[in-house]
């Protein structure tokens, strides 16, 4: 792998930094305080070509590598991972599944929509009972005639209220585990279909995550994502490369943790002289900085692997348990830099490590990479 950037990649890492700088970074501290952030980013992301990054340009897309899609999630997620979810759930999660599993007409009528901005997408896999056990669901999609009736309920959406088409996984037989499982592009002003925010986490707090309920929610025969009984392949297809998106995301968190601690241990002095001349100081930073390194060219590989058309699902798993886990510790270190302005959130240290410990659950939680890559590695299913 050439580690050097196309100038095309340096000018979209560019383009993400300043619009982070400028859009985003501002505004973070409010937008985590009031749990919501300002609704008009998502059309600013469109315009940005940034919600149809890898899409083809015949369906509105911006087209690119993953690679460059990578770097702007992770400039995202320096600046705010709530923004950053938007768009990895968005695009990563619903508009490359349809792209990948999707009809012509799937294609037609809903990516354009996706990449400008003019709609947002969620992905409805989660349920109140089965999170890490996804082949275990329980929502019901039940033939009736020409059309499909679902029911059931789902939770820990992102983007959930702020979508305008859910990709909902439904079981559509009676076969056991995974083989019973189907996909559904389901417009969420759909009649039988509610949503309810919620709020009072931990960190991501700026981003719309939400319970999805679905009770005789009437959607056409045409509306299933790919074949009956292949909606588990489905999702894992679409989990596999959107694991990498949240490694990118992570690294943009231990990113602003480096910057953020380099900046207060630069000015902040204790026993005269600045706190970045004391040498147990300078080993917080040096950590920080050895997992920002190691989490981004972990990600870089996953990216690299995709655009060749290798196989990356094991490295996916890799780079995400470690940037995930490597966030945790490098925004843990940039609190301790801070000591105690790091606990109260005019500083971002707090806000970083509450956002990052979310990602090492959702998208697979480290224990579950932990298992895939074991798996990978010796032949022995540990499910």
């Amino acid at each position: 792998m050439n580690l050097e950037l196309s100038e095309e990649q340096n000018a979209v890492r560019r383009l993400a930094r300043e619009f982070g700088e400028r859009e985003i970074a501002p505004y973070a501290a409010a937008w985590d305080r009031a749990e919501s952030v300002d609704r008009g980013i998502v059309k600013k992301l469109g315009a940005l070509g940034f919600l149809g990054l890898t899409v083809p340009e015949e369906y509105g897309g911006s087209g690119g590598d993953h690679l460059a899609y990578a770097l702007v999630l992770e400039e995202l997620g320096r600046a705010d991972s709530a923004v950053r979810g938007i768009v990895s759930v968005s695009l990563g999660l619903v508009a490359k599944t349809i792209a990948a599993w999707g009809s012509e007409e799937h294609r037609r009528a809903w990516l354009p929509r996706l990449c400008s901005g003019d709609a947002l997408g969620c992905f409805a896999l989660t349920e109140p009972g089965t999170g890490s056990d996804a082949g275990n669901l329980t929502t019901r999609a039940v033939r009736d005639g020409d059309a499909y009736l679902l029911s059931g309920t789902k939770t820990f959406i992102t983007n959930g209220t702020w979508a305008d088409v859910a990709l909902v996984f439904a079981r559509t037989s009676d076969s056991p585990g995974h083989r019973g499982i189907s996909a559904f592009l389901v417009p969420t002003s759909a009649p039988g279909l509610t949503r309810r925010e919620i709020h009072g986490k931990l960190g991501l707090r700026g981003q719309a995550t939400a319970e999805l309920v679905l009770d005789s929610v009437r959607v056409p025969a045409a509306a299933m994502l790919g074949p009956e009984g292949k909606g588990f392949s489905v999702a894992m297809s679409a989990l596999a490369k959107g694991r990498m998106s949240v490694a990118a995301g992570c690294v943009g968190i231990a990113q602003a943790a480096l910057d953020a601690a380099v900046s207060y241990a630069s000015q902040r002095e204790q026993f005269g002289k600045p706190i970045a001349g004391h040498q147990l100081v300078q080993e917080l930073i040096a950590d920080i900085s050895v997992d920002v390194d190691a989490a981004r060219l972990l990600t870089w590989r996953v990216a690299d692997l995709i655009d060749r058309g290798q196989p990356f699902a094991t490295e996916s798993s890799t780079a995400k348990l470690f940037a995930s886990e490597a966030a945790v510790r490098a925004a843990g270190n940039a609190l301790q830099v801070h000591g105690g302005y790091g606990y109260i959130d005019e500083y971002p240290a707090g806000k970083l490590l509450r956002d990052a410990r979310v990602m090492t659950l959702y998208e697979g939680t480290s224990q579950i990479q932990k298992l895939l890559i074991g798996r990978a590695r010796t032949g022995v299913s540990a499910f």
